[in-house]
């Protein structure tokens, strides 16, 4: 089965996305890359190793313009023939795969967890990832959108070879006057383990106890909104249903009570470790573990059995 996956390779990185959806195309079919911009060869032919035989790249324009990447899918896939197209379900992947969707005709899947059943089911998160779904595509051609850290990275070793491409992707609808991005060296959509906090830690002042556990622990730093609604921490370091929601393997909360706009954005985390003084805090019911405790004492505490079992091992 032939499969087409789109991946955003930004100033010349490909991110960890990118991986996860070659990664999951890899186990559906053959995989076909397609991507705009001008990253090197050398970084496009190493997407070999997780899985993607040949990359389509179209330097005409660089960016995430949705109609541009659309018109840009919609040739790649009528130039190779697939019958499924893959999305990571990021800003991009939202924005480009329901046009896509309309423009060719085809079912989309967005929010996918897993991949297709011998049915054709495909699992998703409903309801804010309270409740799982099986959806199943009955049309010719489907679009799957996978949420983002839901397939680990797989390296099968290989090269891909890379070909120029026309997409006929037309000029940009948008013109981007600024850009404004997040600090840090981890994107919180990508983080594996996050470190974070709410108005418990009483002010900005004190936030340095969160950001030295995250940098021993190689983790990124969130918080909950009333903490960037006051200003103490950036908004892009929001989480939950209304900042950024996160899928990490480690997510670690402190002094935030649990409510359950929170609980949207995080629920998906594979392990979640909530430390309060409030024994009776909300977080405590969705937590693997629960510390009842200050955070003042237990996050540094923390630090220093990270740091005690880095250096054992």
């Amino acid at each position: 089965m032939s499969v087409l996956v789109y991946i955003n390779s930004e100033n010349g990185k490909v991110a960890k996305n990118a991986l996860e959806v070659i990664t999951y195309g890899k186990k559906i079919g053959d995989v076909v890359v397609v991507t705009n911009g001008s990253t090197d060869n050398a970084t496009l032919e190493s997407l070999g190793a997780y899985g993607a035989s040949k990359v389509l790249v179209d330097r005409a324009f660089e960016g995430a313009d949705a109609q541009q990447v659309t018109r840009l899918v919609a040739k790649a896939a009528e130039s190779t023939g697939a019958t499924t197209i893959i999305f990571s379900n990021d800003l991009i992947g939202k924005a480009v795969a329901p046009r896509l969707s309309v423009r060719l005709k085809a079912g989309l899947v967005a929010g996918a967890i897993d991949t297709p059943d011998a049915d054709g089911n495909i699992k998703v998160n409903v309801f804010s990832g309270k409740a799982f779904g099986n959806v199943k595509v009955n049309s010719e051609m489907r679009i799957i959108a996978l949420l983002p850290n839901s397939f680990q990275p797989e390296e099968v070793g290989g090269t891909a070879s890379v070909e120029e491409f026309n997409g006929e992707a037309g000029t940009a609808a948008v013109t981007v006057k600024a850009t404004k991005k997040p600090e840090g060296s981890i994107p919180l959509p990508e983080a594996e383990l996050v470190v974070s906090a709410g108005r418990g830690l009483k002010g900005p002042e004190n936030w340095g106890i969160v950001e030295t556990l995250a940098q021993e622990l190689g983790a990124a730093t969130a918080c909950s909104r009333p903490v960037s609604d006051i200003g103490w921490r950036p908004h892009h370091e929001h989480v939950g249903q209304t900042g950024v929601a996160i899928r990490p393997n480690l997510y670690i909360a402190a002094g935030i009570s649990g409510a359950i706009q929170h609980l949207a954005g995080v629920n998906g985390s594979k392990t979640i470790v909530v430390i309060n003084t409030d024994e009776e805090a909300p977080f405590f019911k969705a937590a693997d573990y629960g510390i009842v405790g200050d955070a003042f004492e237990v996050l540094p505490r923390l630090t220093e059995a990270v740091k005690k079992f880095k250096a054992a091992n």
